[in-house]
This record gives C-alpha cells, sequence and structure tokens, in this order.
C-alpha cells in the first residue's frame, strides 16, 4: 500500500500575514499557497529548481500597486517578489523564492489599438501569437519573432528583450516598446515613453521616487557616455539588461528610460501595460530552403545568403532535422524539404525574403535561385539542393518545424538531453563559422552530442549540449563548460546571453562589464529598488547592498531527480523527462493541446504541471524508501482483502477530515485530466499524461477508497450489453428527474446518454450477413474472404449510437462488399482511464486473443470510434508488449483509402461538408482529415476539416459533476463558435464523444462521416 506523503514544505507565517493583509485591503485578484501551485512556479524553460513561497494572480495593475504598497509596510520589508510571464525562460529569469507575482492569469487584455499611427497598447500577459491574431485583420503584427510565440506573453518578452527570427530587419522587442507602465516597489506608477532631454532634467529635479529615478538614469548615462559606447558591443543582440546605451539618442537630444526597463527581467519594476509599436504585414513572402551536405556549409554560407537582401536566415543542423522527422510536425513540410537523391540533407537553411514589391521581391529570389544552381552545379559551397515555398500556409508550417525544434531536442533518445545554458551566444556573423568550429571542438574535447539551430544572419546559434544533470560530475561539466564559452565568446567579440536573457548567468556580469560600469549597472538598479526585493540576484546587486547573486551552479531539477531510484526514473519516463519547454501551454483555443490548461488557465492541469507533481511524488516516495515499481508488482491481481478495504476506509476517513498528503494534491491535477491523449504526440517530448495518470490512480487507491462512479465507469462495458436487452425500460428511468438527481448527487454523474432504440441488433434484422459467428466466417472461401469486411463493435457507438453502425454496415453493403459484425469484446478504455490497470490488462489479453485469432482469416477489421480503436494500438502495446499479437484494426477511413482504387469515382457536386476531428483522432493521425476528404472527393463530394480543439466531452469526463462546468466551458472555446456558423446537417464527427457532447448541448447531433457517405451514395 502506498504511504502518506506529508512531507510537503510549510508556509512562511510573515507570507500568510502577506496575503491576509492583502485579502483585508480589496486585492481582486488569486493567490495560491498549496505546494502543487508553488512546484508549478519553481521551474521554467531552464534547467534549474527554486520553490516560491507563495504566487499572486493580480488582474490589474491597481492590483499591483496594491501588492507593493503592502510590500512597503515595515513588518514586510524582508519579503521578495519576482514578476512571472509564461514561464518560458531558458536561464531562470523567473524563478526565484519569495512571492512570485504571475501576470498571465489575468493581465492578458488588448486595451487599445491605433491603426492609423501603427501602434497599441496591452496588458503584460498577452500572448505574442494572440496579440497577432488580434491585428491581422487590421494589417499589422508584432515584429520580434521567437520560437515560443504561441505562449510567450509581451511582459516577458519586454523583461527579458526577447528577438529571434527576422531580427535583422525587425530588430529586438525593445525596437518596438513605445512606453511602458510600470509599478514600483511602494505603489508609484511609472509611465515612460521618448522625451527631449530638457524634459526628462525637468523630471529629474523633483523630490519624489521618480525624479531618483530620472536623476540618476539621466546623469549617469550622461556621464559615462564614452565608456559605455566602447563596451557595449555593435551587435544586432547588443545584450539583455540595463541597456545604457540606448537611453540616449545618437543625438543625444532625445531620451527613453523605457529602454532601461526593456531587459531588467523584473529586477526594476512590474511592468503591467506596453504601448508597443506595430509593423504592417508584408504582401508578398518567399521561402526558400537550401539543403547541405554538411552543417558547416550551411554556417559559411550564410553571408551570401544575407548580402541577398534576405529578411532572415535560420539554420537547422542535422540532429534537429532527424528529430523533426519522427515527430508529428513533419507531416506538415516533408513535401516542402525533400531529400535529394543520393545526397545525405546534413544542414538546412531557411532563407526568406518579404516585402510589398512582388517583382523586386521576385527578382532578389530569382537571383539567389540562379546563384544556388550555379553551386550545385560546380559542387561548390556544399549545396546540393534547393526547394521555393511560395505559398504562406507553407512558409507557416516551415516555421511551425523550426519553432518546435527547440523542445524536440529534448526528445533525444538516452538519460542525457541536449539542455540549455549557453545556448544563445551572439558573435559578429562574419565570425560565426569559425566560432562554431572553436565551438564544436570543446564539446567534442568532453566527447558530449550536441543539436545546433538558429539565426546564422544575426551571429545567433543555439547550441544546446547533451548532459544527464542526473549525474553530479555532469553538473560540474555544465558549470565548465560555460565558463569556457564565455571566454570563447570573448575571443570573437562576442556574448553569451545575445538572446534569451542572463537569468542565472549574471554572475560573468560584472568580468564582462568590468568594475566601473558594472557600477553603474548597480546604481541604475539602487535607483529603482534599493532594497534589492525585486527579483534578487538577477542581474546586479543595488550599489551598496552586499547581497549574493544566483549561479549557474544554482539547484536544478536534476539535483532533485537523482534522488528518484534509476529504474523508477526510466520506468515513469513520461513525468521524468519533461523539460519545461511549455507548449502545452499554447494559448490557441483551436489546438487540441491540452483542453483542461485552456479553459482553467491553472498550470497545474497543464502536462508540464502534472509531471512535475508526479516527479516530486516519486521523489518523496523514494525518500520513504518506497519504490513505486515494487508496489505496482505487488499489486493483488483481484479483489483485496477485507483487511486492506479496512485501511483504505480509514484513511479516506482521515482525508476527508483533512489529513494532509501530498498524494492528495496530485490525484486533483489527474481529475482534470481529459485523457484525450493530445499531449502524446503534441509534446515535443512525447509526454503521455494518460500513460502515468492511470499508474498514478492505481497506486493512490491502494490506499483511497474509489468513489462510486469510478467503478460505474470502469464496467460501462459489462452492463452496457445487459441493458440494451431493455434498453426502452432503462431509458425511462434514466428520463426521470429523480433518478437524474440521485446519480448526481450520489454519484456524481450528469446528463447519463440513453440507449439506442432500436438496438443495433434490431436495425440489423435484414442484413443477413451482418452476424456470424468465428466458426462460419472461419468457413468462409478465399474468393468470400476479399470481399468481406469485419466491423469491431465498441460499448458507446454499439450501445448509445447503434444507428451509427447500422448505416457503416449499409454503407460496405453498398461498396459492395459484405459487412460481417462482430460479437462484442470489451475494449478496456475506460478501465485504462480510471487506472484499473490490473483489470485492464485482463480485458487487453482477451480481447487481443480473440482478434489475432479473426486477424488470421486474413480479412480487414473496421472499428467506427477513434478513440477506441487507438487503444488497441497504444495502450494494448504499452500493457501487453509482444503479448499483445499483430492484429490490425482500421479506423472507417483508413479501410476506404485502402480500397478506393476499386471503388469508381463521381463528379464533384453539391454543398461541402464539414469534418470535425476527434482530438485523439487528428493528433495521432495527423493526416486524418486530409484522408476523409479525399475519401469524399472520390465520391463527388467536398469536405473541409474545420480546426477546433477539445469537444469537452472526452469519453466520460463530460458526465461528471465535477468537471460539467468545464465540459461545456472547453466546448464553448472553439466547437460551440465553429457549430454556429456552419450548417448543422453538414456538420459531421468521428468521434462519439463529440457527437455526445453537441447533442447534449445543442439538443442536436451530428452525423458520422460514414453517415454522410451513405447519404451521398444514395
Amino acid at each position: 500500500m502506498i504511504p502518506q506523503i506529508s512531507q510537503a514544505p510549510g508556509l512562511v507565517q510573515l507570507v500568510v500575514n502577506f496575503l491576509e493583509a492583502l485579502e483585508q485591503q480589496g486585492f481582486t485578484g488569486d493567490t495560491a499557497t498549496s505546494y502543487a501551485d508553488r512546484l508549478t512556479m519553481a521551474t521554467d524553460n531552464s534547467i534549474y529548481q527554486l520553490l516560491p513561497d507563495a504566487i499572486l494572480f493580480p488582474r490589474s495593475t491597481a492590483d499591483v500597486a496594491l501588492v507593493t504598497r503592502i510590500a512597503s509596510e515595515e513588518r514586510f520589508a524582508s519579503l521578495v517578489f519576482t514578476p512571472r510571464g509564461g514561464g518560458t525562460g531558458t536561464n531562470g529569469q523567473a524563478l526565484n523564492h519569495g512571492i512570485i507575482v504571475d501576470m498571465s492569469r489575468y493581465m492578458n487584455r488588448i486595451i487599445e489599438i491605433n491603426p492609423e499611427e501603427g501602434w497599441v497598447r496591452v496588458e503584460a500577459g498577452v500572448i505574442k501569437d494572440q496579440l497577432n491574431q488580434f491585428l491581422k485583420p487590421y494589417g499589422y503584427f508584432f515584429a520580434p519573432e521567437l520560437s515560443t510565440s504561441n505562449r510567450a506573453t509581451l511582459g516577458g518578452m519586454i523583461n527579458t528583450d526577447a528577438s529571434g527570427q527576422g531580427s535583422l530587419v525587425y530588430g529586438k522587442t525593445s525596437d518596438h516598446v513605445l512606453g511602458v507602465r510600470a509599478v514600483l516597489l511602494g505603489g508609484d506608477i511609472l509611465d515612460t515613453r521618448p522625451m527631449p532631454v530638457s524634459l526628462a532634467e525637468s523630471l529629474a529635479e523633483e523630490t519624489t521616487v521618480t525624479g531618483r529615478i530620472y536623476n540618476t538614469v539621466l546623469n549617469q548615462c550622461r556621464n559615462q557616455r564614452e565608456l559605455i559606447l566602447e563596451k557595449f558591443p555593435k551587435l544586432n543582440r547588443f545584450l539583455t539588461g540595463y541597456d545604457l546605451r540606448h537611453v540616449f539618442s545618437d543625438d543625444m537630444q532625445q531620451f527613453d528610460l523605457t529602454r532601461i526597463l526593456t531587459g531588467s527581467e523584473g529586477t526594476l519594476a512590474f511592468i503591467t501595460e506596453a504601448k508597443l509599436d506595430i509593423t504592417p504585414i508584408p504582401k508578398v513572402r518567399r521561402l526558400v530552403n537550401v539543403k547541405y551536405d554538411s552543417f558547416d556549409s550551411a554556417l559559411r554560407s550564410a553571408p551570401v545568403m544575407v548580402e541577398a537582401s534576405a529578411l532572415s536566415v535560420e539554420t537547422v543542423d542535422s540532429r534537429v532535422l532527424n528529430l523533426a522527422r519522427e515527430d508529428i510536425i513533419w507531416h506538415s513540410v516533408s513535401e516542402l524539404i525533400t531529400d535529394v537523391p543520393d545526397k545525405t540533407l546534413l544542414g538546412l537553411n531557411i532563407v526568406e525574403f518579404a516585402g510589398d514589391d512582388e517583382a523586386l521581391i521576385e527578382n532578389q529570389v530569382s537571383e539567389l535561385c540562379e546563384r544556388l544552381d550555379g553551386l550545385i552545379a560546380r559542387g561548390e559551397s556544399g549545396v546540393i539542393g534547393w526547394q521555393l515555398c511560395s505559398e504562406l500556409p507553407g512558409i507557416e508550417r516551415i516555421y511551425a518545424m523550426r519553432k518546435k525544434a527547440v523542445g524536440l531536442l529534448g526528445n533525444a533518445k538516452g538519460a542525457a538531453k541536449p539542455i540549455p545554458f549557453a545556448e544563445d551566444t551572439c558573435v559578429p556573423p562574419e565570425h560565426l563559422a569559425d566560432y562554431i568550429v572553436e565551438f564544436r571542438a570543446l564539446l567534442d574535447s568532453h566527447n558530449l552530442s550536441y543539436g545546433m539551430f538558429g539565426h546564422v544572419d544575426a551571429g545567433v546559434l543555439h547550441v544546446r549540449p547533451a548532459l544527464d544533470m542526473c549525474d553530479p560530475q555532469q553538473e560540474v561539466l555544465m558549470k565548465q563548460i560555460s565558463d569556457d564559452v564565455v571566454a570563447l565568446t570573448a575571443k570573437y567579440g562576442g556574448l553569451l546571453w545575445g538572446e534569451h536573457g542572463k537569468g542565472f548567468r549574471a554572475e560573468y556580469s560584472p568580468a564582462f562589464f568590468g568594475d566601473e560600469l558594472y557600477n553603474e549597472l548597480r546604481r541604475i538598479k539602487a535607483a529603482f529598488d534599493p532594497g534589492n526585493r525585486l527579483n534578487p540576484g538577477k542581474i546586479c546587486p543595488p550599489l551598496g547592498v552586499d547581497a549574493p547573486m544566483m549561479k549557474v551552479d544554482a539547484p536544478k531539477r536534476g539535483t532533485l531527480d537523482r534522488q528518484i531510484p534509476v529504474a523508477v526514473r526510466q520506468s515513469w519516463r513520461g513525468a521524468m523527462e519533461c523539460n519545461g519547454n511549455g507548449l502545452c501551454f499554447n494559448f490557441d483555443a483551436k489546438s487540441p493541446m491540452c483542453p483542461s490548461m485552456k479553459v482553467s488557465q491553472h498550470r497545474i492541469h497543464s502536462p508540464k504541471g502534472r509531471a512535475t507533481l508526479v516527479r516530486e511524488w516519486l521523489r518523496l516516495l523514494a525518500d520513504r524508501g518506497v519504490d513505486p515499481n515494487k508496489l505496482e508488482k505487488a499489486l493483488p491481481g483481484g479483489h483485496s482483502s477485507l483487511r486492506n478495504l479496512v485501511e483504505r476506509v480509514r484513511h479516506t476517513w482521515h482525508a476527508h477530515k483533512g489529513e494532509y498528503d501530498f498524494s492528495h494534491e496530485v490525484k486533483e491535477a489527474m481529475s482534470g485530466c481529459l485523457a484525450c491523449k493530445a499531449c502524446s504526440t503534441q509534446c515535443p517530448i512525447k509526454i503521455d499524461v494518460p500513460e502515468f495518470r492511470s499508474r498514478f490512480l492505481q497506486l493512490y487507491h491502494t490506499r483511497y477508497l474509489r468513489p462510486v462512479r469510478d467503478h460505474l465507469v470502469a464496467s460501462v462495458e459489462s452492463y452496457a450489453p445487459l441493458m440494451a436487452r431493455a434498453p426502452k425500460t432503462f431509458n425511462f428511468f434514466l428520463r426521470q428527474n429523480w433518478v437524474r438527481d440521485l446519480t448526481a448527487k450520489h454519484i456524481g454523474m450528469v446528463d447519463l446518454p440513453l440507449l439506442s432504440t432500436p438496438t443495433l441488433q434490431q436495425q440489423l434484422v435484414g442484413h443477413r450477413s451482418a452476424n456470424m459467428t468465428l466458426e462460419q466466417l472461419e468457413c468462409l472461401p478465399a474468393e468470400e474472404r476479399e470481399k468481406t469486411v469485419l466491423i469491431v463493435q465498441d460499448p458507446f457507438t454499439s450501445y448509445y449510437d447503434a444507428r451509427v453502425v447500422a448505416d457503416f454496415v449499409s454503407l460496405v453493403d453498398k461498396l459492395g462488399y459484405k459487412p460481417v459484425v462482430l460479437p462484442f469484446s470489451p475494449n478496456g478504455k475506460a478501465q485504462h482511464i480510471k487506472g484499473f490497470l490490473a483489470r485492464f490488462a485482463r480485458t487487453a489479453q482477451k480481447t487481443s486473443e480473440f482478434l489475432n485469432r479473426i486477424a488470421e482469416l486474413g480479412m480487414p477489421m473496421v472499428g467506427v470510434d477513434p478513440a477506441l480503436v487507438l487503444t488497441y494500438r497504444d495502450e494494448y502495446r504499452q500493457t501487453l508488449g509482444d503479448a499483445r499479437g499483430d492484429f490490425s484494426v482500421l479506423l472507417v477511413h483508413e479501410w476506404l483509402s485502402q480500397s478506393l482504387e476499386k471503388l469508381s469515382t463521381r463528379e464533384l457536386a453539391g454543398e461541402a461538408w464539414y469534418l470535425f476531428g476527434h482530438c485523439t483522432e487528428v493528433t495521432a493521425l495527423p493526416a486524418s482529415t486530409s484522408q476523409w476528404a479525399g475519401i469524399f472527393r472520390h465520391f463527388g463530394a467536398r469536405l473541409e476539416g474545420v480546426s477546433v480543439g477539445c469537444c469537452g466531452m472526452a469519453g466520460t469526463y463530460g458526465h461528471e459533476q465535477k468537471n460539467h462546468q468545464k465540459s461545456l466551458d472547453i466546448y464553448a472555446l472553439s466547437w460551440q463558435q465553429a457549430i454556429e456558423r456552419l450548417p448543422r446537417q453538414r456538420c459531421l464527427a468521428t468521434g462519439y464523444s463529440c457527437r455526445s457532447q453537441v447533442k447534449r448541448i445543442e439538443g442536436s447531433g451530428m452525423r458520422h462521416p460514414v453517415q454522410a457517405l451513405l447519404e451521398i451514395l444514395s
């Protein structure tokens, strides 16, 4: 039996007092102090881990001002605060002890836009892609680009002065910030904008906090101007930190305090709003994918691309390309980056041209392509081929692949993973190739593998050495390599921190700036934050304060993970290998990734959050000397003993009385998961939450009783066939309000679906071939077997939506095949979802034996529901391994696609049909929508895929009362809007859950594509 885990670190009383004071004085945001909440804020996209004391989620600038005013009270003088955005930083910029102030949950409003003047005003929590989605109808976009644009907040971009692809033309974030609203400790509001120096001098004379700041920045930056110009590198990526260089305009007539705050990493003030310069969307975009025989060739060729007036030149090495080939993303770009016959693609330059003059762009592209043809013909520069991409959707898919490459590196095989710590170095572009040769030699001397990609036009290359951070020696090696890279970048006149901020690497600042200039940075810090209370340990301490800086060898995830036995780490890979890249925080409601995170905005309800909690749960178990792998093996195969039952009743009673167990916090996070499995394919690391969720639930319930609804859900395949013998009787009771109230109150289930009437068996009367025994199938002659299709039943469609199965039988018949509905054999998915893994294993074994016997007959087996069919491929393989056998159950579209060449085609005619993809299907089988479209086209009909996220039902998730409102809210995110604008009778969905959800909410449902095909053929 799993033990109680109660060692969660307690709260600091002073922090509790502060939170109480906040609430009493009208704070309108949220506060969080649970161990689970704090753990989700203890990591970011870096290798570090620091547990904060509490988290605040303000709703407005007024809330932030209230926080800072109360914080300035003498009794709270020892508390420290760290602003946080999307948590995508790779160097721990937003990690700290003390109180985290998260701007991303609520402060995400776009306040004002002025298209005529070309600016927009936003709150700090607005996500970069969210802003561009808003700006697109106006013909504008926010130009600074970064790979995490679908979850990185603008506040975070401003605080780290983010930049990426296209920066050679568009510059960094700071080049597009026209002003910010910042809240200082004490509650003062600071609004910045460019101004004449005379006005800044006037403000500097005021005897206020703002006056002190203007006085310090104005005088010190003017007095040290010569030293600043000498020391600040003349690079596109000038540096991240306090930008003393650009406070004054080159002619010294304009002053802008904004440039001090952009890149300040939350060490000076809370940036709550920003006025941003926006850029007209270019009318013409072209992309040339240039292929090379080596990565070195790609690097050395980059200046040629820049000379060709390209907007940007992105490079990717063979390691990243190979990881992309293994990922779901590759299907979208495979036609745009094809292999070169008899050549090995080892490097790629992605060269973009953009502008409004189409003739000019076409000429620039033609000149480059002609030059490339010449190089290929002469066998020079390592160029082995190129492809032109002229369509915007294709260009966007290429960049989506390039963006995902950052996370894909974390999916490398083995314990050593490519990690960020010295991956945003910047050197003059003309020195980049030579610099990389030495960089690679450094890594090769330690026998390290690594992946490389980046912005060669700006001299920035992301190099991520593969290290096992659970190995103490490799943790030491990481620090040694950091020191060596600092020296190497200095040799080539570059920077260690060219793009991703300093964070824990600020320990190298004194050596880079020198004592005199470093002290100027400290004076700036002292003017804003004399008590060193804002993100202490980053950038620099205030002058006059002797405070330690964070260091690159600070506490890391690996430091804690190594406390977990190796065998456990390997067994629980899904939870252990999450690298924090945060793609599961994707704001796009149409993305299938993690609907529970989208609807709750609560990070414990994300794959990253759930992985973090399970990692800590495993660590705490190890601390108690408990091995979860051994516990799993020792679980009873059947019913537990009376003694065990009594123990679980006792522990459950204590839990209801409030006895703490960290396992309850993990359970809460797991209960919010819809088990849609989008994470298992969409996440670059392939974090399969439903897999380790089921294992956790199995162990959790060895100590605590299960709710009755879990047993009902897990047993649905046992009682549904029995209920289907008298569907009208059961439906009569299910319609009664008192029964509904009873199931809601005492079982926790709502809106239970009605059984199909007439039943499937009744609907199949007249289809004489539809039901055959196994013995009859075995006696079929070979020529009949070739025209026979075996239909595999699932409990939900067969018993609750039987018309779909009956119509599929009719469709198969109409296409000239002989349909046979196989006897129902339980699938077990519901058992797996609820963590009844021993029962699931028995179910899977029994059904596998049945399906393997059928498979020997050589006839195609087809199922209509994606979630159930894909269980045979995934969960059965995970649970049974080789014992699963080789049987194959196809989905309808897979079987039809294989059979099209034997079926006659029709002329295209009629209105379009619209397919709403099942989230499990479209993520596991990304080509499914296009395959369905091809099938419809073959039969003379148009089918358009509708981009939506999850419907919110997810099996029985939407029927559980505690999830009811969240289920409706998830539906409203994307499905509801799409259904409202399309003709319902033309809308289709492959998933039973999806059709059930639409029927529940809209009053009438959708049809399965097979039903539309039957109508078309009729």
